[in-house]
């Protein structure tokens, strides 16, 4: 099992946060830790061992990144509760 993945700041990544990415405002769909038994999530656990979280922005579309792309480029503007927020389809 991969361990949380967290922005510079601290702050743990997760579904729903709405970030900062090379200065183009976008959001985080998806945080692969551990198979989730989703096909497509999965995927990318199998892909990038050290798991990642998928961003979309209308500025560059999708983008996964791993822990090694989370640096000063990537910036939280407000986190979500994924508990209250439904899944993005």
């Amino acid at each position: 099992m991969v361990k949380a993945l967290r922005y510079v700041s601290g702050d743990e990544v997760e579904r729903g946060d709405q970030v900062r990415y090379h200065g183009e405002l976008g959001k985080v769909e998806f945080v692969v830790c551990e198979r989730t038994g989703d096909l497509e999530t999965d995927w990318y656990l199998d892909e990038y061992s050290s798991g990642g979280f998928m961003i979309s922005a209308e500025g560059f579309g999708r983008v996964f990144l791993t822990p090694g792309d989370i640096d000063e480029h990537l910036e939280v503007v407000k986190k979500t509760n994924t508990r209250d927020e439904a899944p993005i389809e």
